[in-house]
């Protein structure tokens, strides 16, 4: 069936209402990236000052009360625990798909059964994930800004290593896309609790902190390890944002570059029909003329 010349310039105007609007999610994806990226930068800075402390505290420092912090030594695992970050919502091309296949093929091989598994799920798309396959998340946290503060995440961070440390579970792990750049982000699953890479060697021998302390040491490391977990949780949560923006940006990227080429294709088709319907007339005339003749 023939396709009007009026079917095709509507198709061309529509796909171009939807190319505006797919270039400027594009562009407010490319802002919030923007922001996330120097929000990403900033925590480094911070993440690193206070791993520096915590090394400088453990340097040449260690008691038998260190070595058995609950937050530095493993115990037997009877229950994993795993923080899921995915989207609140779709238009982020595979982002979310790649962290949920991972999941389940983790689910499969370690725990086939379910009974030591447990997840914690950051954003809507996670949480519906698993609950529509029979899994109930001990807790989850929806709707997150897309440069969340400390504060609009300390509820669950701050939940979540309660838990650990009333021994609900015996290993955390968080699993998110980690961003490298603007068109590449990397899976990751990393173990969070028990911080099992805090090596105290790290420090430097040319600086040990020397300070005069209120508190013992072991004081202090009761109180700073939870928070430098806390921060690494809060990490893990910017650096999945910032490869949310980016997969966003690319998704609206793509869908602008090929509502382009559609059109293009489009106008094509239409010129030729268009060309077309005026051979036929220019046809029907001449034989009009010379049936007059």
């Amino acid at each position: 069936m023939a396709v009007s010349l009026n079917d095709i310039k509507n198709k061309i105007a529509s796909t171009k209402n939807t190319s505006q609007i797919t270039n400027a999610m594009q562009m407010v994806s490319a802002a919030k990236l923007g922001k996330s990226e120097q929000a990403a930068k900033d925590f480094q800075v911070y993440a690193a000052k206070v791993r520096k402390l915590l090394t400088d505290l453990l340097h040449g420092h260690e008691t038998e009360n260190t070595k058995s912090h609950p937050m530095l030594v493993s115990r037997p695992v009877k229950k994993t625990a795993y923080i899921v970050i995915t989207s609140d919502r779709g238009l982020v091309g595979g982002y979310n798909a790649s962290i949920l296949k991972t999941m389940m093929e983790m689910k499969a091989e370690y725990h086939p059964t379910g009974d030591d598994f447990e997840v914690i799920c950051i954003g809507s798309v996670g949480a519906d994930f698993f609950r529509a396959r029979g899994i109930q998340p001990v807790y989850e946290l929806r709707g997150l800004p897309d440069q969340p503060s400390f504060k609009e995440v300390r509820k669950i961070i701050s939940k979540t290593v309660q838990m650990y440390q009333e021994g609900l579970f015996d290993e955390l792990y968080v699993c998110y896309n980690h961003h490298v750049n603007s068109l590449t982000s990397q899976m990751r699953v990393e173990q969070m609790l028990p911080i099992i890479d805090l090596d105290p060697n790290e420090a430097d021998e040319d600086y040990v902190l020397n300070l005069e302390l209120e508190s013992s040491r072991d004081a202090i490391l009761d109180q700073l390890l939870p928070q430098f977990a806390e921060s690494m949780i809060y990490g893990a949560i910017i650096d999945a944002k910032t490869a949310e923006n980016a997969a966003g940006m690319m998704a609206m990227q793509t869908a602008t570059d090929n509502a382009k080429k559609v059109i293009d294709e489009l106008t094509i088709q239409y010129n030729r029909a268009r060309q077309a319907a005026i051979t036929q007339e220019i046809t029907e005339i001449v034989a009009g003329a010379s049936a007059l003749e």
